[in-house]
């Protein structure tokens, strides 16, 4: 992504170390400010020359101990019940179409997947989940136009309970993280989903725009307060230089990023390792 070819270029044949400048570097990365502070006092406690792969190796060192192992996704624990996933997010950062690729993921490996189409409020919606559907010979339980998404989501649930399904993806309206009685709303669906599973929805993923940075840390606070969040599906980790509000969300909410959109098509999106994103990032 570009962070240390940055920093070499800064910090290259000066004699003096700018710590405003390592600084500078490593918040617009999107790191927070935390772990920022952290990586500079470790620096100057090495009481010597800094260099680039010095700051290297201290920034790479708190990311990978925030960041952690990859965690597994929640299942029901009764044996043959549905794993259902609540998807939420601000509007236009891919939510509906990271449902998407999350479905085809999921029949890929060989789950029998359905679709929820839990935007109500919009006909454009609905029409391009089911959209989505048909490309992806999945099958998606609608309602009516404005109607109830929590209705929506039960009947999906429903039908998977009596069909076998292995997962249930609930796509919800995109909304505004400020506004109280669109938050109110997930949680009446969350209830919902719990009428025919008292541990379902078992996975609830906001979906974030990694080159939002501080919006995606801010977006990530109102929806866990509202949602009690299971982890992150994070998109346009492409090459876009940014990603940093992964680890920045991850340290202040202890949430874990489960899946990651690297591009526009429909198999570009991957469990997230955390690995080989501290290897891009760096």
């Amino acid at each position: 992504m570009g962070f240390f070819r940055n920093l070499v270029n800064r910090l290259s044949n000066r004699a003096d170390i700018d710590w405003e400048e390592i600084e500078a570097v490593l918040i617009s990365a999107d790191l927070g400010l935390k772990l920022t502070t952290r990586v500079i006092d470790t620096l100057q406690d090495l009481g010597r020359k800094i260099s680039p792969e010095d700051v290297h190796q201290a920034t790479r060192n708190e990311i990978v101990r925030i960041l952690g192992e990859p965690e597994p996704l929640r299942h029901s624990p009764e044996l043959g019940l549905p794993t259902v996933f609540l998807i939420s997010g601000v509007n236009g950062v891919g939510k509906t179409t990271s449902t998407a690729k999350l479905a085809l993921m999921l029949k890929n490996q060989g789950h029998r997947v359905i679709l929820a189409a839990a935007d109500t409020f919009r006909a454009a919606a609905i029409e391009q989940l089911q959209h989505w559907g048909e490309r992806l010979d999945v099958p998606v339980v609608v309602g009516k136009y404005e109607s109830d998404p929590a209705a929506v989501c039960y009947n999906a649930h429903e039908r998977a309970l009596r069909e076998n399904y292995d997962f249930v993806l609930c796509d919800t309206a995109g909304r505004l993280h400020t506004r109280h009685n669109l938050m109110e709303e997930l949680k009446k669906v969350r209830r919902s989903l719990a009428k025919l599973d008292e541990t379902s929805p078992h996975e609830r993923l906001l979906v974030v725009d990694a080159t939002t940075g501080g919006n995606a840390l801010a977006q990530a606070r109102q929806f866990n307060a509202a949602m009690d969040l299971t982890g992150l599906i994070v998109t346009k980790l492409d090459g876009s230089g940014k990603g940093g509000c992964v680890v920045a969300i991850r340290e202040e909410l202890n949430l874990p990023t489960r899946f990651i959109g690297t591009g526009e098509k429909a198999e570009d999106f991957n469990t997230f390792d955390p690995h080989s994103f501290v290897a891009d990032i760096l």
